[in-house]
């Protein structure tokens, strides 16, 4: 018991530390590595819970795909960060408020935090014993919360639509191609004949 409490003490310190790092590290690939640490000790608490196959999905998903693609793109996009920071302390105040309303909401939360005594009473029927961790998940996910699935699943579309719609940067002297011009183009458009003299180049007289 006080193997596993020390354990369970080392991996949520850890863990909690290397999420602050990812928000106070100056180096965005610092953040990134600390991403995966802070993700390779939440792998470790679920291992402690019993649920091996969601630490396995965090370490084979996040930290295998996500984490490393992360890290890839901050290293070949090269962005300037320096120029990025340059206004950021006009919206100090601004953020500052906010951070206070978020503070006071997790105060009250946490203030008036209480156990009904009918909650334990309300969960459904147990899971069988001769039942896998796998398919535990699986028949509480895609059953009795398969609409907050599939919920998060529009979250993280959106989410992803919007980063890239705000990553995406328009350069001049770029061709690109404009489908709507290219069906409203006439032949006249299209083709351009020219009639050259012998010994004239298109140019001009040889």
């Amino acid at each position: 018991m006080v193997v596993q409490a020390l354990f369970f003490y080392l991996f949520a310190g850890i863990c909690v530390a290397s999420a602050f790092m990812v928000i106070a590290a100056r180096n965005p690939v610092h953040s990134v590595l600390y991403l995966i640490l802070a993700f390779v000790n939440a792998a470790g608490l679920f291992v402690m819970m019993g649920a091996e196959f969601l630490a396995m999905i965090l370490v084979v998903v996040y930290v295998g795909a996500v984490a490393v693609l992360f890290l890839f793109v901050v290293m070949m996009l090269d962005v300037d960060f320096a120029s990025l920071r340059q206004g950021v302390l006009q919206y100090l105040p601004i953020g500052a408020l906010i951070g206070g309303i978020f503070l006071a909401e997790l105060l009250l939360v946490v203030g008036a935090w209480t156990i009904g005594p009918g909650v334990p009473k309300a969960v459904a029927a147990p899971i069988p014993a001769g039942t896998s961790n796998t398919e535990a998940i699986g028949l509480v996910l895609y059953t009795r919360y398969a609409y907050f699935f599939e919920a998060a699943g529009f979250i993280l579309l959106v989410a992803m639509v919007g980063a890239i719609v705000l990553t995406l940067q328009h350069r001049a002297r770029v061709r690109r191609q404009d489908i709507a011009r290219q069906v409203a183009r006439t032949p006249a458009q299209a083709v351009e004949l020219r009639r050259v003299r012998p010994g004239q180049g298109l140019g001009g007289s040889a």
